[in-house]
């Protein structure tokens, strides 16, 4: 187990902190994935669009509070705002050769 982020996963929280789309998409594999509550947006065409509707675009502000990884995988909780949702959340992170494979955020 972990304290610390992995360094793909601090880049999107930073970028969407920061505003950042391309940096955000830029922390996805091409191959990558966004599972918000079951809708699922794949590629970095879907990432986009993710960020666009629900992080970025929405200007939201993530801040994690715990955090644990076990293998490729990283479970985070966080504090999220924005124009779409805001309250604690939490999202499952799994990485591949440095990038995220897959962003879930399980159905609350």
């Amino acid at each position: 187990m972990s304290a610390s982020l992995p360094p793909a996963l601090q880049a999107a929280v930073d970028a969407v902190n920061a505003g950042d789309e391309a940096a955000f998409v830029s922390a996805f594999s091409p191959s990558g994935s966004v599972n918000d509550w079951g809708r699922v947006l794949k590629g970095h065409d879907g990432v986009r669009s993710w960020a666009r509707s629900d992080a970025i675009g929405a200007k939201a502000h993530m801040t994690v509070v715990e955090v644990a990884t076990e293998g490729a995988t990283t479970h985070i909780v966080f504090d999220w705002k924005s124009r779409v949702f805001n309250g604690r959340s939490e999202a499952y992170v799994t990485l591949a050769d440095g990038l995220i494979t897959e962003f879930r955020i399980p159905a609350q």
